[in-house]
């Protein structure tokens, strides 16, 4: 169980994914982004030319700085990174054709965690990455290895956890008498929801109709699925009801509403939760780097804490969101490229810099318990909030749980319903938890042939 929009280009549709996309940005039919190197790479005239596709820009600059320490490493097997940054459609339907053709593959590619079961389906195109991983594997997340996987073969590596975390406001809970250290239920958190919202006559959570976050991580403590491991749907079973009575039962109490936007991720939610209309938000740890670009005016006031969990939790958290790197089996240089990459995003030094520069709780804990660099008092999200996110992280770090639906390729189509019909029946217009999972049960059967 152990376990940005680049900033401007990513937006929340990810979370219409079941498990949700941290980066991923809006589809575009734009042409591919002039991708403006930046970094040097530190390649001498003998390094390989690896092809790289992603959809998010910032994730080139990293790449690129990685290939700086890489051959500074390894002189006898330098690397130069060629950028090709794409819209987040094109760049998935391009790879898809040319994995399918075996021509045309790029040597490294970003794909995101709602996309990656497409990939895998029959015998994946992709290269085995298991042993390139078990230098490291001894301090890596193992949930996040097995998201990517199949067949106990691993086919791609992330840049983070995403464990989900409470964020509060502590500037308007102090106010209205609460202490958020003793939010430690979900029991809690609808007791201190309501006394905040009857004293203040604010919102203090939100119930979210376009993600699925917060029951994710419900249904990880519950040890309940949306869909079993062959596929077959079970999003009307005992566990996924009490996830959502649980937060059906908040929002009934007064302590948490449906935010603009219908979750934290979006644009409307950033300049809510700014001025203060919301006071707490169960999100992935990579929410951080929404506070520091979009909400400026919290700065100071945001504590960082382990999220609620429910009485005889099976695990404390669950990660969200993710995008897994790749490499094609028909690659020319697929063994160079995947040594490459496992350095990049399993090794320390990789992980250190997934932090500095993009702020996301990486796979390797080692990291997480070297002060040096984690309460680093230059490190812009050490600045920010009144807490480390760290030490919450730490404290959950042998308890962070998968849903296994979050790698079937039926996954997006729960999502999808959920999201744009099943939240905003149940949190929106009033149906009954249960008639609403009832109705998404026949809903999706018939969709996929069930």
């Amino acid at each position: 169980m152990k376990l940005i929009r680049s900033l401007a280009a990513m937006a929340a549709v990810g979370a219409v994914a079941l498990a949700g996309g941290c980066a991923q940005p809006s589809s575009s039919s734009q042409p591919d982004a002039q991708y403006s190197s930046t970094v040097d790479q530190k390649a001498g005239k003998a390094a390989t030319t690896l092809e790289l596709w992603t959809f998010v820009e910032l994730h080139g600059k990293f790449y690129e700085t990685m290939a700086g320490h890489w051959n500074e490493q390894h002189p006898d097997k330098q690397v130069k990174l060629h950028i090709n940054v794409m819209p987040y459609d094109d760049m998935h339907n391009k790879l898809q054709l040319a994995l399918t053709s075996g021509s045309g593959v790029p040597d490294l590619v970003d794909i995101e965690l709602g996309k990656f079961p497409n990939f895998t389906k029959g015998t994946p195109a992709l290269e085995d990455l298991t042993s390139y991983a078990d230098p490291y594997k001894a301090d890596l997340v193992k949930a996040r290895l097995d998201l990517y996987s199949k067949d106990s073969k691993i086919y791609g590596f992330d840049f983070h956890v995403g464990t989900t975390l409470a964020f509060y406001n502590t500037e308007l809970l102090d106010a209205a008498g609460i202490d958020y250290t003793t939010i430690k239920t979900w029991d809690d958190f609808k007791d201190a929801g309501a006394k905040y919202h009857q004293g203040t006559g604010k919102d203090f959570g939100t119930t979210d109709t376009s993600a699925m976050w917060q029951s994710n991580l419900l249904l990880g403590q519950l040890g309940g699925d949306y869909l079993d491991s062959a596929g077959n749907v079970t999003v009307d079973s005992p566990q996924v009801k009490q996830a959502f009575a649980i937060l059906k039962g908040i929002q009934d109490a007064g302590a948490a509403s449906v935010p603009p936007g219908g979750q934290p991720d979006t644009e409307e939610a950033y300049g809510a939760i700014n001025k203060g209309d919301y006071a707490a938000m169960i999100m992935p740890e990579w929410f951080m780097s929404r506070f520091t670009a979009y909400m400026p005016d919290l700065k100071g006031k945001i504590a960082i804490a382990p999220a609620p969990v429910v009485d005889g939790a099976k695990v404390k958290t669950v990660g969200g969101g993710g995008t897994g790197t790749a490499v094609p089996a028909a690659g020319k240089n697929k063994a160079l490229a995947a040594e490459f990459i496992a350095y990049a995003k399993l090794s320390k030094d990789g992980n250190e810099e997934i932090w500095k520069t993009l702020g996301f709780d990486p796979m390797n804990t080692s990291m997480w318990k070297d002060d040096s660099i984690t309460k680093d008092p230059s490190n812009q999200y050490v600045q920010y909030f009144k807490t480390n996110p760290f030490d919450s992280l730490n404290a959950v770090s042998d308890s962070i749980g998968l849903l296994t639906s979050a790698t079937s390729p039926n996954a997006p189509s729960v999502g999808n319903l959920f999201t744009t019909e099943t939240l905003n029946n149940m949190f929106e217009s009033g149906t009954p938890v249960d008639d609403a999972l009832a109705q998404a049960e026949s809903d999706l059967k018939n969709e996929l042939g069930q």
